[in-house]
């Protein structure tokens, strides 16, 4: 059950696919550029914790910075805030393809592709927190901690949710968020603050955010090590390190195109820290392709989208295959690459549809485009 900020459930209709107590937008409605933030995907680990705002602090702490130092909501509030938009996406989106679509089904929530979504995020850079903190020279990574429950797994304690964060990114498009939609964030997504790392994994993004230990040297988490990380076959040292999401596409909802009659094909694009560049459509099964038109805003880190004519010449199933090339050079391969958890889901999406048999269009009908998404 999805909650606000206030612990108030919220009704999520037919929006959502549900996946024990994590949800999915589903691609079937009629997702806009921004997502609704009632109708915004939820992955979390433990129980949400209830923060008083009022006494909420946050702890920058370690030997990456002069000494330690808390902040309140105000505080935090009293440095120049930024907003953009930008893509939140769960590492496993798209997991239940490895299965569907590659023959490799592989364990964990089965999300199809609707484990994200675009909003619009307010709060102050992470820099500046950390520069105002005091932030030495040598510092080399930032481990932001969750005030969430501790993850007890198989016995284990593991803690609370915190991942490492490289200096590097942690000084560029970092934000610590308090907004989102121009609301206070819901309880599900991380009230009172949360962080939001731009075009990474969504577990990058620590929710209910309570401190940030910053180092001068490495420091790692269950959450890199035993888990957010490629395991299996072939996988081992950087290769396996999870940060930058893949270049990724889809066809939004179709409607039922008829042979004969042209159709509007419709979906988005996007890719970890970068735009896309191009989208190229298939409706033959990935055969031939044809570059489709890129619509309205295209900024890194979030989606942009894309439209294309199709005049169906035979009715019956039909595959269609969308695959996006960004601006990074990197284009969607025809096959993922295979891991034991099922991470990364990036293939070019197959989506089948039933084009009906050619339908004689009564005098005076109008002629005009079906759309199809």
């Amino acid at each position: 059950m999805l909650r606000d900020r206030h612990d108030r459930p919220v009704d999520g209709g037919d929006w959502f696919i549900q996946h024990g107590t994590d949800v999915e937008t589903r691609w079937n409605a009629d997702v806009p550029h921004l997502t609704p933030t009632d109708h915004f995907f939820v992955r979390n680990h433990t129980e949400p914790p209830h923060v008083d705002p009022e006494t909420w602090r946050l702890v920058v702490s370690g030997d990456g910075v002069v000494g330690e130092t808390s902040y309140s909501l105000d505080d935090l509030k009293s440095f120049t805030s930024h907003t953009y938009e930008r893509a939140l996406e769960c590492t496993g989106n798209g997991r239940s393809l490895f299965g569907s679509q590659q023959g490799t089904e592989r364990p964990g929530t089965q999300w199809q592709m609707g484990a994200i979504g675009v909003a619009r995020w307010t709060g102050v850079p992470l820099r500046t927190v950390l520069r105002h903190a005091g932030l030495t020279g040598d510092a080399v990574q930032v481990m932001p901690v969750g005030l969430d429950a501790r993850y007890v797994d198989d016995g284990i304690d593991h803690g609370h949710v915190r991942r490492p964060l490289p200096i590097g990114k942690a000084l560029d498009d970092t934000l610590v968020a308090w907004e989102m939609n121009g609301e206070p964030l819901p309880l599900d997504h991380g009230f009172p603050v949360r962080l939001v790392v731009p075009g990474w994994v969504g577990i990058a993004s620590i929710k209910w955010l309570g401190e940030l230990q910053v180092t001068t040297s490495v420091v790692d988490s269950p959450w890199n090590t035993r888990w957010y990380r490629m395991h299996g076959e072939g996988w081992s040292g950087d290769a396996a390190v999870l940060d930058r999401m893949p270049p990724k596409s889809i066809v939004d909802v179709t409607g039922d195109p008829e042979v004969g009659r042209m159709a509007v094909l419709r979906g988005r694009a996007w890719s970890g820290e970068a735009t896309i560049r191009m989208v190229e459509v298939s409706t033959d099964g990935g055969r031939t392709w044809e570059e489709a038109s890129l619509t309205g805003s295209n900024e890194p880190s979030s989606w942009v989208e894309w439209e294309h004519p199709w005049t169906p010449v035979a009715s019956g199933e039909q595959v269609l295959v969308t695959r996006a090339t960004d601006s990074l050079g990197r284009t969607q391969p025809e096959v993922a690459a295979d891991n034991d958890d099922g991470y990364f889901f990036g293939a070019a999406v197959r989506h089948r549809v039933t084009v009906r048999a050619e339908v004689s269009t009564p005098a005076g009908a109008s002629g005009r485009p079906a759309p199809v998404g």
